[in-house]
């Protein structure tokens, strides 16, 4: 799974080598991406969620 989180947080920098794309793609499912692509999104938004809380509090 970390693999896949990897790949998913590369994609996200948008930054990858062409190498290192086609060994992702060897070596994890899309159902893999797709699962680590949805739980990183959640963090992300819950974390931006909590930064402008935090930021806007008085």
């Amino acid at each position: 799974m970390f693999a896949a989180i990897k790949a998913v947080l590369w994609a996200f920098l948008g930054i990858r080598s062409q190498e290192g794309y086609d060994q992702d793609r060897a070596r994890l499912t899309p159902r893999q991406i797709i699962a680590a692509g949805l739980v990183l999104t959640g963090c992300f938004v819950v974390a931006l969620f909590v930064l402008v809380r935090i930021l806007t509090a008085k």
